[in-house]
């Protein structure tokens, strides 16, 4: 089943996404190799695709996961909430209809 992975900024996270952006990168990435992730992405603190020092404000990903526990454990492993980027995470079920 498919789960939405929608986290929070804590204020003025740039400096701690950056410190740990490769390993968030990397378990993407496993993801998209095993066919799993639909989409991943930041949300722009500002109306920019390049907010340079804006940040980002959260991201969202979308992949599947066998159970929500699973997708729950995934998320909550993500190396920018153990850097302190991340202030929560909420992890729901998610249902694709379009496209």
């Amino acid at each position: 089943m498919l789960y939405a992975i929608i986290s929070q900024d804590v204020e003025n996270s740039l400096q701690k996404r950056m410190s740990v952006r490769s390993e968030h990168i990397e378990r993407l990435t496993i993801l998209k190799d095993e066919g799993r992730l639909i989409l991943a992405g930041p949300c722009p603190a500002i109306d920019n695709n390049e907010p340079g020092e804006a940040g980002f404000t959260g991201s969202l990903v979308v992949a599947e996961f066998d159970n929500l526990a699973d997708a729950q454990t995934w998320a909550d492993a993500d190396p920018y909430l153990e850097s302190g980027a991340y202030a929560n995470v909420i992890v729901k079920p998610f249902k694709k209809v379009l496209p």
